[in-house]
């Protein structure tokens, strides 16, 4: 039997989600959103990010730290296909894996150095905040893009997003520069993919507010913004 392999996080991502709910299903989803990859102590040397800023994009692998298991299982039912059908793990992006790592793809921003040493600012991450890092890898366009690859289960199922219906009033306490963030997040649909009850007010986290809608049909009405 192989020996364990022990990793430990290379940095944490600091992003406006401090739940799970919410938080986009993939990378990429929502452009507008915009997070920041701080780096532990040990690996805060401008060395080791020498040339990254020559790339747009780059490859996230982190560890799905909120997803807590004791045990695995070979099959898992995933929110796009309803949550009733289940599919290998091995097919899915499922957080509940044998090895619970994530792969994200994120442009990148820029590169900036405050008193927490060089930090990254990224853009269409799908992570809480303060997820550990564990690599993190640059993007290539020639080895890394197959816009002709089949998408499995997910091409059958539909991708849809909703209108967002956010009264002036409510968004005063929103900053001017999280509100077309908050649009995206809201139009993917947070909610569970089963749940359909136009009566039912959920909410969310975002930036620090509490974030209250509810969907009715293609539409999405945010009532509370606290």
């Amino acid at each position: 039997m192989a020996e364990p392999v022990l990793m430990q996080p290379i940095a944490y991502i600091c992003s406006p989600f401090a739940t799970k709910f919410g938080v986009p299903r993939q990378s990429g989803l929502v452009p507008e959103l915009e997070a920041e990859i701080v780096f532990e102590p040990a690996y805060r040397s401008p060395d080791a990010l020498r040339g990254i800023e020559d790339f747009d994009y780059l490859w996230l692998l982190w560890h799905f730290s909120a997803a807590r298991q004791e045990s695995w299982s070979p099959t898992v039912r995933p929110p796009r296909l309803g949550g009733n059908t289940r599919m290998g793990v091995f097919a899915t992006r499922s957080p509940f894996r044998p090895n619970p790592i994530g792969l994200s793809c994120v442009r990148l921003l820029g590169l900036c150095c405050d008193g927490r040493g060089p930090v990254l600012r990224v853009a269409g991450a799908d992570l809480m905040d303060g997820t550990p890092i564990f690599d993190i890898k640059p993007y290539l366009p020639y080895a890394d893009a197959h816009p002709e690859a089949s998408g499995g289960f997910t091409d059958a199922a539909p991708r849809r997003t909703l209108t967002v219906d956010i009264p002036a009033a409510l968004l005063q306490p929103v900053p001017l520069e999280q509100r077309a963030a908050l649009r995206g997040v809201l139009a993917q649909d947070p909610r569970p993919t089963y749940q359909n009850d136009p009566a039912r007010v959920y909410g969310m986290t975002f930036a620090g507010l509490e974030v209250r809608f509810r969907v009715d049909g293609g539409v999405l009405h945010v009532v509370e913004i606290a």
